[in-house]
């Protein structure tokens, strides 16, 4: 099997938004395809070995960090624990940036790399993101692939009550202890039927600390979840390829929030995976890249 080219991690300078950092993988010749990335993750939580099978089903595949994350540009304005409880309860709260804004900043990474247009597929936030791509630019999404996420409508998608001390504890100050509380978190909500070795789960969360973590910009990001508006009767209108893909064991993002992205997006594709949680394990790898491939070739 012949190696497939992988640049080196490039910057895009974007006149009204942030510069973000992202790598490409594959021949330009071939379908782009954009991986958008989920809370506070960087763009290697989508693995090396992803993002080659990617190529392998004939994409020129982008990952990147979304702003806050990586090594790509950080936000401003402070966020408080009493503003995201007052957004988790549904109460009127002003969020520094919008899930439109990174959607945005994907059209920006897009233009900088020559895109008119490009399937699309986004992890949790991410599905976030490129709902609300597809939603402002249809013209610029050919397919999108939206993965354990939700419309943005409060009675779907809830998060179980009771990870939310764990998201809002203070961050771990070094490196060890942001490791072991990683560790702890994937074993909540990953994949029962598909659980990451926890030496797996601790050389991603090093790689992580190591590319640098902004606690006020998760803070931030998450801000922006809380506070997205209600997608599903704008979905309604949608012409553009779809597959919607959510575990049945996922307690970050309820299934149900996956069952309305589908139930609101006319033609759209769902999987609901039996045993998946809030990851994407290499067991589950070939079936996403089937999915995203078969969503793309029904791109008139």
């Amino acid at each position: 099997m012949s190696e497939i080219a992988r640049s080196e991690e490039l910057r895009a300078p974007q006149p009204a938004g942030p510069e973000l950092c992202y790598q490409t993988f594959g021949d330009p010749e071939d379908e782009p395809l954009l991986l958008v990335m989920g809370l506070g993750g960087p763009m290697t939580w989508w693995d090396t070995a992803i993002c080659e099978r990617f190529v392998r089903a004939g994409f020129f595949v982008v990952r990147y960090d979304n702003r806050e994350t990586g090594r790509s540009e950080r936000g401003e304005g402070r966020v408080t624990k009493a503003q995201l409880v007052r957004a988790f309860l549904g109460l009127p709260t002003r969020a520094p940036y919008s899930i439109g804004d990174l959607a945005e900043d994907a059209f920006g990474l897009m233009d900088h790399l020559g895109w008119s247009s490009a399937h699309v597929c986004g992890v949790s936030m991410g599905g976030m993101i490129v709902q609300s791509m597809a939603l402002a630019r249809p013209e610029r999404v050919r397919s999108m692939t939206s993965i354990m996420s939700t419309t943005g409508r409060r009675t779907v998608g809830w998060q179980d009550p009771t990870l939310l001390p764990a998201l809002l504890a203070p961050r771990q100050r070094d490196r060890a202890s942001y490791i072991d509380a990683s560790v702890g978190l994937w074993q909540r909500i990953g994949s029962p039927a598909y659980r990451r070795p926890d030496d797996v789960v601790r050389a991603q969360a090093a790689e992580t600390w190591d590319r640098t973590i902004s606690a006020a910009g998760v803070l931030r990001q998450m801000l922006a979840v809380l506070t997205q508006p209600d997608r599903t009767r704008a979905l309604h209108d949608l012409d553009v390829p779809t597959l919607v893909i959510h575990g049945d064991a996922d307690r970050m993002v309820h299934v149900s929030g996956g069952r309305a992205t589908a139930a609101a997006v006319p033609g759209a594709e769902l999987l609901v995976v039996r045993g998946m949680g809030h990851d994407t394990p290499e067991p589950l790898h070939g079936l996403i890249v089937d999915g995203v491939r078969r969503t793309a070739d029904r791109t008139s």
